[in-house]
């Protein structure tokens, strides 16, 4: 039986609920448990799931962190054997650096390189004064040479097998005027030698004005 817009209306007053029929006190149970999980989420439960949210973000970033730091862990005796190995070639490199009394034997050795392929000096100098790394000195040689092309490519693979480090930079090649042809060739011998221990320390002493005002 259809009820009347007004018999609702009757029902639904507070004083005569209770003799509403049932599916009416169930609309009205219905609405009202609406209304309270609704005034329930907006001012406790949101609160309490932006906090399950955000212990949820740090669990993740924390089992990332931990698989990051296992993977490193089981990675340790790799990454140590790989520094030995680091360390073992930079003491090689280093061996070939030779000490300051050993430079002018090594730009005899130099010399000695062209003159055997059969190549003519007319320019063999230090290019300015030593630059100072961290624990090694480079300094450039100015060289000029003349002769074959055949001469100074052998030339240039003698200089890359001298037991200490010596590179060719800034190479130019152009002809030499005269019956005797050839060519010129312009370059600059780059030689190294590593710093002894005062250097060294005189060198970090210099280096620690500049570092320090860096971190301020």
């Amino acid at each position: 039986m259809a009820m009347t817009a007004a018999e609702l209306q009757r029902y639904l007053d507070p004083k005569r609920i209770g003799g509403a029929p049932i599916l009416v006190k169930l609309g009205v149970l219905l609405v009202v448990l609406v209304i309270i999980v609704g005034l329930s989420f907006y001012f406790d439960w949101q609160d309490q799931l932006d906090r399950i949210q955000s212990e949820t973000n740090k669990e993740e970033g924390l089992r990332k962190t931990f698989l990051e730091k296992k993977r490193e862990a089981v990675n340790l005796p790799a990454y140590q054997k790989q520094l030995e190995d680091i360390e073992k070639q930079f003491g090689a490199l280093l061996k070939q650096l030779p000490g300051r009394s050993e430079m002018d034997a090594l730009l005899t050795d130099i010399n000695q390189a062209g003159l055997g392929r059969g190549l003519q000096f007319e320019l063999f100098k230090p290019a300015g004064g030593e630059t100072r790394r961290d624990f090694y000195a480079e300094l450039p040689i100015s060289i000029r040479v003349t002769g074959s092309y055949h001469d100074m490519g052998a030339f240039a693979s003698d200089i890359s097998k001298l037991s200490r480090i010596v590179t060719l930079e800034n190479v130019s090649l152009q002809p030499a005027s005269g019956k005797g042809g050839g060519l010129i060739m312009d370059a600059t011998a780059k030689t190294f030698r590593y710093l002894d221990e005062g250097e060294v320390a005189q060198q970090r002493k210099a280096a620690a004005p500049a570092a320090k005002k860096a971190g301020k």
